[in-house]
């Protein structure tokens, strides 16, 4: 059946030949996040297509962080980040939570494998500065427990502290991602840490298996730690059979 008799079909296919030929052009001359893509009425005569068909297509790129439309001063190259990523699979989580808890399971999952993995890379080599650190860290997040605190902030920094000497963007990122989807669906349904003290003792372990470089003591403090994650997986089990 010919695609004249499905307008929406080739609508779809030719707003993604435009987010191609945009992306092309980003790639092909070198752009980077922050610089200035050409104007409106110039993709429109580079590109042969209607204003509103590259209106359309920059809202799509917007979505994705590839480009930042700032109104009244032009578009941009995005950021290039991976909130989408967190974004959609925030919502998947929550949508899936609607039947059982293996979405929540499965960000889970990958988060604890990747994090067994640089830990595994990392723990033999950390410098000191990041280990000096990670106490600090570490200190800030006891004192907000003590106080009956959280410490939300401190534990995404202690995260992305632990790898930092691998000079990985995209790691820190995928952490980012992770974490951010973890967090923000236990704030939106309630779920806190029963015992932040614990939480502490936890992240302690891993950096003192770490100041001994010590790989084996590493990766089972860094498992003990996703064990206790474990325990709100169970109090979000329990508050949705109740």
């Amino acid at each position: 059946m010919s695609e004249e008799r499905h307008p929406a079909r080739l609508t779809t296919r030719m707003g993604r030949a435009i987010r191609d030929e945009i992306t092309g052009l980003i790639l092909d001359r070198g752009l980077q996040p922050g610089d200035p893509l050409p104007t409106e009425t110039e993709l429109v005569e580079a590109l042969g297509v209607s204003r509103n068909s590259i209106r359309e297509a920059l809202k799509a790129l917007q979505a994705l962080d590839i480009v930042e439309i700032r109104h009244g001063h032009g578009t941009y190259v995005g950021r290039l980040s991976l909130d989408p990523l967190a974004d959609g699979l925030t919502f998947r989580v929550l949508h899936g939570l609607g039947n059982d808890l293996r979405s929540m399971d499965e960000i889970l999952e990958v988060r604890e494998a990747l994090e067994a993995a640089l830990i595994h890379r990392v723990a033999s080599a950390v410098p000191e500065q990041d280990l000096a650190a990670l106490d600090e860290v570490t200190r800030r997040m006891s004192a907000r427990a003590k106080a009956g605190e959280t410490f939300a902030d401190e534990d995404r920094e202690f995260h992305e502290l632990l790898y930092r000497s691998l000079d990985n963007a995209l790691v820190t990122q995928l952490l980012r991602a992770f974490w951010d989807v973890y967090h923000r669906v236990n704030h939106r349904l309630g779920v806190t840490d029963p015992d932040p003290v614990e939480t502490v003792k936890r992240h302690r372990a891993i950096v003192n298996a770490l100041r001994k470089r010590d790989v084996t003591r590493a990766e089972k403090a860094m498992a003990e730690h996703f064990r206790n994650l474990d325990v709100r997986m169970a109090q979000l089990s329990r508050r949705r059979l109740g």
